[in-house]
């Protein structure tokens, strides 16, 4: 199976050679670097220090998603790796993605472990939370982290060294095979930043492919590098995305709950602004 890792790069100055770095040592057959309109430079150093990297420019900021799709339309691989730019693979993440997808044919899209720098691991397989969940989850997240909706949505109570099928999994990195990306259209553009790869993995199942998470493939993370840059926009995205993904998602008569929730996200939105203001924390998909 030939792999193409697809790279969206808005500004990630120093991380995005690591990340290149990291995906040639992984040995990854095509690695594309989308450059979302960057001003820092990085796009230009990965491309004099690592020629055989391909570089694509957006012509403009058009979003991770979007990225991600103009990086996968001129990838030749049998599957997509779409990472974040401040990410670095570790050694054998891509091998044991790779033979998880080839031992079981079931599996659209595939998510690795995801470390924070300190060594914890990032819940970044999740679940699709029920309308109870995410109401407690949203507002009770910030004052008590691990309470019960928290953990539920974040499938905080199982063992996470070991893999299984899950709901969705961050786009942080997550490798896709290309004839389901295909037939999916990729991520849908609609979303500026965050909820495209809850989206996605959403229509994957939907489509009868399974979404897995493979604990054996890690990958560490440092969170906010790109989105920090617009702290507050990037918080605005977010809830306006959780938006769009509940009417996307919403039928019969949940409809009729989402004035409610257009209501919630707005406070939450409010609630996350103050949160920023007064702890300076980068922003971390909730």
């Amino acid at each position: 199976m030939r792999i193409s890792a697809v790279v969206v790069n808005f500004n990630a100055g120093d991380h995005l050679l690591d990340c290149v770095r990291s995906l040639k040592a992984n040995a990854v057959d095509e690695i594309i670097v989308v450059d979302n309109a960057c001003t820092d430079g990085s796009t230009e150093a990965v491309a004099r220090a690592e020629p055989s990297v391909v570089v694509h420019t957006t012509g403009g900021n058009l979003g991770f998603g979007s990225g991600a799709n103009r990086g996968a339309a001129i990838a030749t691989g049998d599957a997509l790796l779409v990472m974040n730019p401040d990410t670095v693979a570790e050694p054998g993440m891509v091998k044991v993605l790779v033979e998880a997808l080839e031992r079981d044919h079931g599996i659209g899209v595939i998510g690795p472990r995801v470390e924070n720098p300190d060594g914890t691991t990032y819940p970044s397989a999740r679940a699709f939370p029920a309308l109870g969940d995410a109401v407690g989850h949203a507002f009770l997240g910030f004052l008590a982290p691990s309470n019960r909706f928290s953990r539920r949505y974040k499938l905080l109570d199982w063992d996470h060294n070991t893999g299984r099928d899950v709901d969705w999994v961050s786009g942080t990195a997550m490798m896709i095979r290309r004839e389901l990306w295909d037939d999916l259209g990729g991520f849908d553009e609609g979303y500026f930043m965050y909820v495209e790869d809850v989206d996605l993995c959403w229509r994957s199942w939907r489509a009868g492919w399974r979404v897995t998470y493979e604990p054996d493939a890690r990958l560490v993370h440092v969170i906010g590098v790109s989105s920090d840059q617009a702290p507050y926009r990037m918080i605005a995205a977010h809830h306006r995305s959780l938006w769009r993904f509940s009417v996307k998602t919403s039928t019969g008569p949940r409809r009729l709950l989402l004035p409610f929730v257009a209501a919630g996200l707005a406070v939450r939105t409010a609630l996350a602004w103050l949160q920023r203001l007064g702890t300076g924390r980068p922003h971390a998909a909730p």
